[in-house]
């Protein structure tokens, strides 16, 4: 089942909708849908190594759109839509306790955040609902997506096929270790919080 998925993944990398259903998912990731660009963004540069910079260009922009429905979503919709997200992730308990320290720290916190496994969706939602500055959430977050996307493309394109080799060769052993860092990043939220 792994190998079909993987299989079906790179086929839709190949085809013309593959970038729209990148801008989709980095978009949604940034606010609520809890699977990583990534897992679209890998095999699409594997695909079409030439294009690694309008990929990363592309899950970079739309992730940080949608990050800001992240950040509008705890400005604007806090009680209605923000609140139960956060509870979900188990962080609504210290919003009030945490407000004060993140609107002078947080900028920090979106910049590791948008590198890192950790869910990016609870930390926009976060500067939303605590009104850390805008200016200084765009700014990180470009900073911090932009790394992560052109990274990620960039050491694929650099080193393509052996790591095409390398991921075919042991997909269910990469794809067990994704699980972990991903549902590691959710368990993380719930004690951090």
């Amino acid at each position: 089942m792994l190998r079909r998925l993987y299989d079906w993944t790179m086929s839709l990398a190949r085809t013309r909708y593959a970038e729209g259903a990148l801008a989709g998912v980095s978009f949604t990731e940034s606010s609520f849908f809890p699977i990583p660009p990534d897992v679209l963004l890998i095999p699409m540069v594997l695909a079409k190594r030439s294009a690694w910079i309008r990929y990363a260009f592309i899950c970079t922009v739309a992730s940080i759109v949608g990050a800001l429905l992240g950040y509008a979503i705890g400005a604007l919709l806090y009680e209605t839509i923000g609140k139960p997200i956060l509870a979900f992730y188990n962080a609504e308990h210290s919003f009030e306790q945490l407000a004060a320290w993140y609107n002078r720290w947080g900028g920090w916190g979106v910049l590791a955040a948008a590198i890192t496994p950790f869910p990016y969706k609870v930390l926009t939602i976060f500067s939303g609902a605590t009104g850390l500055n805008l200016f200084v959430f765009i700014i990180v977050s470009i900073i911090g997506r932009g790394l992560r996307f052109f990274l990620v493309a960039g050491l694929l394109y650099r080193y393509g096929e052996p790591i095409r080799e390398f991921i075919e060769a042991r997909l269910g052993l990469l794809f067990t270790l994704f699980m972990v860092l991903l549902i590691g990043g959710f368990v993380a939220v719930r004690y951090v919080f």
